[in-house]
């Protein structure tokens, strides 16, 4: 008779939840009662977070494995710096515990959190679950725990959740936490001051939140605000919670105490603010973080319906829509609701700034009752910069923006900017080229131009770019039909210099070189 393949142990990634023993999972009890030995990672000074969870849970004869960091937060002098340190330990760890599980003794490691969520466990878990029989314990995070200590939601209904390590640098740090709703930032300890600045950069300083050693001894709750610097430890976290019916709670802390409430600070007495975003030429893909947050943080929206439908329904906003032909109107109406205080947003498509909402809400904040209201401008994806993307290059160097609506200024001073940028070989990003009411200009235009570019200038007609019709077509100057313009198109006119190329795969492309020839004379003296 051959022999039985050897039997192997199997491996346990065992979570242990935020530091109370009373919140390990009975399967997590059951898993360390039943295993041989027990690793747990700890610093050099030996101390283990997670062996002190589960100390009353360990046997005399348990075989217990500390995996010992080489490095925490200090230097090294590894020939692969930190990161080389840290490799060679896991694979070291790896190696130990693969003794024990080919004499067939079965490994629990054991961890603080969940096993998988920003824990060690995880790197023993990627160099031996494909080798031996795993199977991981989930346990309740650090997060979870958070909130409940808060006794605040973190998420409600459509709002998303974001979790970051403040390891991150600070720009990366600001611009994730503007454009979420709710967020819990871990692994404070010196990167506070950062993440402080980062949260404060966000506009979110007032709703924030600090955990400090959730469910554990030395528990410490509060605004995060009023954190000093210097005490927080590595064991704590940031908490933007919920902003539905955001209402701030009770703290409770430890012995029965209850802190200041850490939630949004009253609004003070006066003015509120209007904040004029650009969502872009379509829908939340084209959305900055920077104009996330701010739709976020409004209590108003206001705004072209059209626009309005682009931006995602929140609890506790209220959505202001109007026809598109009254921007003056439009205005005036959100710096009323700002002169009561409210926080509000102007809803404009593309960049606010160009043919868009920005012009008509300073207009108006520039006059009286308005000047004292704070008014921002937050940029977007321009109509030209999006359809010139899809198109390849076509605006690689100069070029003029202009509108082809005659509706504010009239078609002679358009004609005659149209003559200006063609002779001057500008590459021409043409806006408002025709709607129902206005066939005749795109027609109009292209004689204008062929004054000026040979026949063949490549056009770029881009449709309901970023939407569910979609169209990018690269046709001759000579051949463009005004019957295929409507106002959801721009125009995107080449200057001498615009190639149009086929590449490989049967895609037209369209670019504009960066070099511009010298004329055979020379440079000017």
């Amino acid at each position: 008779m051959s022999a039985k393949p050897p039997t192997t142990g199997r491996l346990y990634g065992v979570g242990l939840g935020p530091g109370d023993p009373s919140l390990m999972t009975l399967r997590a009890v059951q898993v360390i009662a039943e295993a041989d030995v027990i690793a747990y990672h700890s610093a050099r000074h030996g101390r283990s977070i997670a062996r002190s969870i589960a100390a009353g849970h360990l046997r005399a004869d348990h075989i217990e494995e500390p995996l010992v960091y080489p490095v925490t937060t200090e230097g090294t002098d590894h020939p692969g710096g930190y990161q080389g340190a840290m490799d060679e330990f896991y694979t070291e760890s790896a190696a130990r515990l693969a003794v024990h599980l080919d004499a067939g003794r079965t490994v629990a490691v054991i961890a603080e959190g969940d096993p998988l969520f920003y824990g060690s466990y995880m790197h023993m878990h990627k160099r031996l679950a494909d080798r031996y029989p795993t199977e991981v314990i989930p346990g309740v995070t650090s997060v979870s725990a958070a909130a409940a200590r808060l006794g605040t939601p973190l998420v409600e209904g459509e709002e998303v959740l974001t979790i970051l390590p403040g390891t991150l640098p600070e720009e990366e740090l600001t611009a994730r936490l503007a454009s979420t709703d709710s967020a819990v930032v871990m692994k404070l300890g010196r990167t506070f001051p950062t993440v402080r600045r980062a949260v404060e950069r966000a506009g979110r300083l007032a709703d924030a939140r600090y955990v400090e050693r959730a469910t554990m001894s030395g528990e410490r709750t509060g605004a995060l605000a009023g954190i000093d610097p210097e005490s927080v430890p590595y064991f704590s976290v940031a908490v933007l919670p919920s902003r539905v019916d955001a209402v701030p709670a009770p703290v409770a802390e430890p012995g029965g105490r209850v802190a200041e409430p850490a939630g949004r600070v009253a609004e003070p007495e006066g003015h509120g603010e209007v904040v004029v975003v650009g969502t872009g030429p379509a829908g939340p893909l084209w959305l900055t973080p920077e104009t996330r947050g701010a739709l976020a943080a409004a209590e108003d929206l206001v705004g072209y319906t059209t626009y309005l439908d682009r931006v995602p329904v929140r609890p506790g906003q209220t959505r202001h829509g109007s026809d598109n032909k009254v921007e003056s109107e439009r205005a005036e109406f959100a710096l009323d609701l700002a002169r009561r205080g409210r926080r509000v947003a102007v809803v404009s498509g593309g960049d606010p700034g160009v043919f868009a909402m920005a012009t008509a809400v300073l207009e108006v904040a520039s006059a009286d009752p308005y000047r004292d209201i704070p008014v921002r401008v937050l940029p977007g994806v321009t109509a030209a910069n999006a359809a010139a993307a899809l198109a390849g290059a076509p605006l690689g160097h100069d070029y003029a923006v202009l509108s082809l609506s005659d509706r504010l200024k009239p078609w002679e001073v358009i004609a005659e900017r149209l003559h200006a940028a063609a002779a001057a070989d500008l590459v021409l990003a043409l806006y408002n080229p025709g709607s129902r009411s206005r066939t005749w200009q795109v027609g109009k235009a292209r004689e204008l131009l062929l004054e000026h570019r040979a026949p063949d200038t490549p056009v770029v007609i881009g449709r309901d770019v970023g939407g569910p019709e979609e169209s990018v077509r690269i046709v001759r100057l000579a051949d463009l039909d005004p019957a295929e313009v409507d106002m959801r198109t721009i125009l995107l006119v080449g200057s001498s210099q615009t190639v149009s190329v086929e590449r490989g795969d049967g895609r037209r492309i369209v670019w504009t070189p960066r070099r511009y020839p010298e004329s055979p004379a020379g440079p000017a003296s």
